[in-house]
């Protein structure tokens, strides 16, 4: 699969879905309108592109080595490391009826960080080449706790100046607040119903434009919480962005960092997203 072909996918990502994300991004207050069923529950989900639609949603923004910031960085723009779940779906009668995970990848769904009032969409696309995602993608056997999902974990990192620093804090891909059967039956139940309040928008209006020439649909699933320099030091032109989505089966913490650092490490089963800022 080539980035040229999720032109043809539909986009969207699930805000809220690892504790104390939104609060770190300083989007507490803007999500508290929203009320969900569960405590723990993801706060809902959001577009990040949209093959033809007539706004910023229509720019297809996923890139796999250089991101840009569009001279933007007052803005203070942040990695968010997350898996992406490139799927198929089944849309009839105006309805989602299924979503089938196919593969995933390392993603970053890079974001800016103003709180202006406006939807959550417009600070996750603001031009071409604002997202990230690893062409090393693996096939999913089962969209389930028994499927090789189950052992990876996500792990992200900038190199500054020469100097090697954890951005977001290593998580597995487990840890999600809603994943496998949960997250997929919630985010088709969103999908369907989610209405326009605060933050997020009515989603059905995306679909009715695009869901029937979209190919399949790719689904960040939600950032990790960050490490302490994460918390502190938005992105900078010259930076290095690393996000890792590995099997914590057959590699240790310690081999991603080595290949990070350019060590002669050897990465199997393992999604690695290297991204150069400009």
């Amino acid at each position: 699969m080539l980035l040229d072909d999720l032109k043809d996918y539909l986009g969207f990502a699930v805000a809220g879905n690892f504790a104390n994300h939104l609060g770190e991004a300083g989007e507490a207050d803007e999500f508290s309108v929203i009320k969900t069923e569960e405590k723990n529950a993801p706060k809902g989900m959001f577009p990040i592109y949209i093959k033809g639609h007539d706004s910023f949603l229509g720019t297809y923004p996923i890139c796999d080595d250089i991101i840009e910031t569009h001279d933007r960085e007052k803005d203070n723009l942040q990695v968010e490391a997350e898996v992406a779940l490139i799927c198929d779906f089944v849309y009839e009668n105006e309805k989602v009826i299924d979503i089938i995970p196919r593969y995933f990848s390392a993603f970053n769904d890079f974001s800016i960080r103003i709180q202006d009032g406006n939807k959550l969409s417009t600070k996750k696309n603001w031009g071409p080449n604002t997202k990230g995602i690893s062409q090393e993608i693996i096939e999913i056997d089962n969209f389930t706790q028994k499927g090789v999902l189950s052992r990876y974990h996500i792990a992200s990192f900038i190199k500054r100046n020469g100097i090697v620093h954890d951005y977001g804090t290593t998580s597995a891909v487990k840890s999600y607040s809603y994943f496998f059967e949960q997250l997929k039956d919630w985010m088709i139940e969103k999908l369907n119903t989610q209405e326009d309040c605060g933050p997020l928008e009515e989603l059905t209006q995306f679909l009715k434009v695009a869901a029937k020439d979209a190919k399949g649909i790719l689904i960040a699933a939600g950032a990790t919480a960050y490490a302490d320099f994460g918390k502190k030091n938005f992105v900078q032109k010259g930076d290095e962005i690393f996000v890792y989505v590995y099997d914590a089966h057959s590699h240790s913490f310690d081999d991603i960092f080595n290949d990070m650092c350019g060590m002669d490490t050897f990465l199997g089963k393992c999604s690695k997203l290297h991204q150069y800022v400009q």
